[in-house]
This record gives structure tokens, C-alpha cells and sequence, in this order.
């Protein structure tokens, strides 16, 4: 064990006191995911890495281990129904106290000209899958009476957006379930918190062709994360996103979906639809 480990050992931090020893985060692999992964090794918690790519995760856990800590990859698709059960399955002796579902993609431009496959696939992914994790994951919190739960919202989730109807719609849903599920699990000692990030450079903006400027870094949104977990109910990490809440919140719904909407236009060079995988 590394010195920096034996210290956190003896004096860990918050988050690994109320929530730990094991941490699972899907969409480990790239962006947002994998800057999560990676604070929560420097905080001291050993992690389950979820994605897709074996390779990819195998390479961050050789990273992570010398942080100290131990890691189990765990190469899964959550987009087909039964991916949370499996993972389960595959984790069932570890004491898992946090679960990050930073698994998702989103796609850019018009629904109409869109694959509907690959629209269906979004709602599977951001949705049915976080309903599993939440499911699957949040009774096995309750039942050690502490722990965590993040899912990712986007500032997008608090009104439509003309070229990304379909992902804010989904984003939506999480931030509904979310509000929802924090209320249920307080009770039961699990800390819900909805991670709702604007613009972030984390490979989602050029796979989606679009051009961000004022954007957070995907370690700005991981701290900003790690940092809310137990006192919030939704954090939005980074300025622009803190700014697009007080900006917004005060007008009507229809006005918030237009300005979103040119938003996203203004973001978008070309006439394209492409998805992006975050995770």
C-alpha cells in the first residue's frame, strides 16, 4: 500500500467514512465517468469501473491502482434490459456503499432527421437502464442502511430544447426520478443527488459535432459532484450551468425552451445528427 493510501486509511476522507469502502461508476471509461472514477480513488474508495470497452478500463484501473486502492472492471453494456442484474451478480460480495450512473449519450439536431434506432437506443441507455441501477442498486444501499446514489441529469432536464429534444426529454426523466427517489430514500439512510452539468469538454462535443466554449472540464463537474454528495439535491456544476439556472428559472417554460433551443443551434456548425457516446 502507498503512503498516500496508509494515510486515507488513517484518516479518511468524509465521503469514504459515510458512504464507502466500494464505489461502482458506470461510463467509466471516458469524460465525465472516468474523472468521477478517479476522485473518488484519490478519495480513497476502491471501484467497480463499468463501460463497455474492456481495454479501456483495464488501462484506468492500472492507473487507479496506484492510487492505492483495489478495482474490479466489470466490461458491460447497460443499454439491453438485464445489464444492472448482471452486474449485480458480479459485484454481489463486495460492500458497495456509492453507485455513480454516468452511463449515457446524447445526440445532436433535428428529430426528424435522426436514426430512429439510435433514438430508441438513447431512451433505453438514459432511462431504462438508470431505473435498473437505481432499482437493483438502491435496495441493496437500503439494506446496509448508508450510501449514495448519483445520477446525471443536464441543465437541459428543466425545459425541452429544439435539437436535442429527445436527450433533454431523458435527461428529464432522470432529474424527475431523482427528486422522486431522494425523497424515498432519505428514510433508509441512501443520499440521492442529481448531477445536472451545462456545456462540458469531455469528448461528448466534438463526437456530437458541436462547438463549446464556456465549457466546465469533466474534473470541474467531478468535484462539484464528490462535493455535493449528503448536502444537495441537485448540484450544477460549473459557471455556465450555475448561470443558465439563475438566468432561466425565473421565466416562463416556453421562453426557456427557446433560448435552450437557439442555445443548442448556436453550438451546432453543421446540419448533422451524430451520436455521442459519453460512456
Amino acid at each position: 500500500m502507498s503512503l498516500q493510501a496508509s494515510d486515507r486509511a488513517g484518516n479518511p476522507s468524509p465521503n469514504l467514512r459515510r458512504y464507502g469502502p466500494w464505489a461502482l461508476v458506470t461510463g467509466a471509461s471516458d469524460g465525465i465517468g472516468r474523472a468521477i472514477a478517479e476522485q473518488l480513488a484519490q478519495d480513497g474508495f476502491n471501484l467497480v469501473l463499468v463501460a463497455r470497452r474492456q481495454e479501456a478500463l483495464e488501462a484506468l484501473a492500472a492507473d487507479l491502482g496506484r492510487n492505492g486502492v483495489e478495482t474490479r472492471v466489470v466490461a458491460s453494456d447497460l443499454g439491453p434490459r438485464g445489464g444492472a442484474a448482471q452486474l449485480d451478480k458480479a459485484t454481489a460480495e463486495l460492500d458497495i456503499g456509492l453507485v455513480v450512473a454516468a452511463a449515457g449519450f446524447g445526440t445532436s439536431g433535428a428529430l426528424l432527421d435522426a436514426s430512429l434506432e439510435t433514438e430508441l437506443d438513447m431512451v433505453d441507455l438514459n432511462c431504462r437502464s438508470v431505473v435498473e441501477i437505481s432499482t437493483v442498486f438502491g435496495r441493496r444501499l437500503a439494506a446496509r442502511g448508508r450510501g449514495g446514489l448519483v445520477l446525471f441529469s443536464s441543465v437541459l432536464a428543466f425545459q425541452g430544447a429544439a435539437g436535442a429534444a429527445n436527450y433533454a426529454a431523458t435527461k428529464a426523466f432522470v432529474q424527475s426520478l431523482a427528486d422522486g427517489l431522494s425523497r424515498e430514500l432519505k428514510p433508509r439512510g441512501v443520499d440521492v443527488l442529481a448531477t445536472a452539468p451545462g456545456p462540458t469538454h469531455s469528448g461528448f462535443a466534438s463526437r456530437a459535432n458541436m462547438n463549446m466554449g464556456f465549457a466546465a472540464t469533466t474534473k470541474d463537474v467531478a468535484r462539484a459532484t464528490i462535493a455535493a454528495l449528503g448536502r444537495s439535491g441537485t448540484v450544477r456544476p460549473g459557471f455556465v450551468a450555475k448561470f443558465l439556472g439563475w438566468s432561466l428559472a425565473p421565466l416562463p417554460r416556453g421562453a426557456r425552451t427557446t433560448i435552450m433551443g437557439h442555445a443548442m443551434a448556436s453550438m451546432r456548425p453543421k446540419k448533422t445528427v451524430a451520436k455521442a457516446e459519453v460512456a
